[in-house]
């Protein structure tokens, strides 16, 4: 019975490994899979090969020798681009944590860079003003050597960057979304809708005449959103109906000035405006209900062990989101 010395002498011996050992293809390289994720990431194959500067000839050759390999299709394709099959979807979700999890290896032996820490963060937008700032807080006051980098956009973007390696976690509303599918979702809190106007709007004064609020302009979150239905729920609910006049956006910088200098009126997330309304920068309207906005919680990849500066971000995470849940914070 031979040890392997590689895996750890006196640890792991051939006969132990020897079915998983040998179902691995020593043929399928690094290029395969970096190839694969782009073309997964970009939906083309012409664009891939832009990315990853090769010609799409070559590009074209390498996923024909990983489906060769993997004896089964990855991609469908049409005049639009390519999809992925489902062995493809199957296949994505171990190759993209694979590859970032060697490229992380290699990088923190470098410079001493493993005595630090980086972790990635998908942010939606009705997060970053409020539960994010404080938690950048509370991880830079503990861990001195510690960059976070955070990308914000649509629910759909960020998981789709979660479930192929690029991100480490998504913070947000995520439940609703299809693309949640075969990640992991945790709860911290629950938030509601409300509408706001800044405090000299002709609405403030006096009581809330619900037929006059579609004669004014409207903030909305973008139509197909899950944040989106709940503001829809809202109007449906208080049988108010909608402005023609609409700016439909999921900034809550652009939001927030737009409704400060006009007369629009915003259907925002409590958590986007809560300083505000406390600070009485902005006026909630009272509309005789709030329509729960969702469950806000971290999305994870399953199929990758967090790394330590993750893991930071998700104990403070929860902590934050705790004293939000308890009203400790703000």
């Amino acid at each position: 019975m031979r040890t392997l010395p590689w895996l750890g002498a006196g640890l792991i011996r051939s006969r132990d490994i020897r079915g998983p050992l040998l179902n691995i293809d020593t043929r399928i390289k690094f290029r395969h899979l970096v190839c694969f994720l782009e073309m997964a990431r970009q939906g083309s194959l012409a664009r891939a090969a832009d990315v990853l500067a090769v010609s799409p000839p070559a590009m074209s050759k390498t996923l024909k020798e990983l489906e060769e390999l993997l004896e089964t299709r990855l991609f469908a394709r049409s005049k639009s681009g390519l999809s992925l099959t489902e062995a493809g979807r199957a296949f994505l979700r171990y190759a993209g944590p694979s590859v970032q999890a060697l490229r992380e290896g290699v990088s923190s032996l470098r410079g001493g860079e493993y005595a630090a820490g980086l972790v990635r963060i998908g942010v939606l937008s009705t997060v970053e003003s409020l539960l994010l700032p404080e938690v950048m807080r509370r991880l830079h006051q503990r861990h001195s050597a510690l960059t976070v980098s955070v990308l914000t956009g649509p629910s759909a973007h960020l998981l789709s960057q979660l479930r192929v390696g690029d991100l480490d976690l998504v913070v947000g509303r995520m439940t609703e979304s299809p693309e949640i599918q075969g990640l992991s979702f945790e709860h911290l809190y629950s938030e509601s809708m409300t509408l706001v106007a800044r405090p000299e709007h002709p609405l403030v004064v006096g009581p809330l005449r619900r037929d006059a609020v579609s004669d004014y302009p409207l903030v909305l979150p973008l139509a197909g959103t899950s944040i989106r239905k709940h503001a829809d729920s809202l109007f449906v609910q208080c049988g108010i109906a909608q402005s023609a006049q609409r700016l439909e956006t999921l900034s809550v910088a652009l939001s927030r000035r737009y409704t400060l200098s006009s007369d629009a009126l915003w259907i925002a997330p409590l958590d986007a405006v809560r300083l505000d309304l406390a600070n009485g920068e902005l006026q909630e309207l009272d509309l005789g209900l709030r329509e729960p906005g969702g469950s806000v919680g971290i999305s994870s990849n399953a199929s990758l062990p967090l790394s330590l500066a993750a893991q930071w971000a998700v104990d403070v995470l929860r902590e934050v989101g705790r004293a939000y849940h308890e009203g400790s914070y703000p």
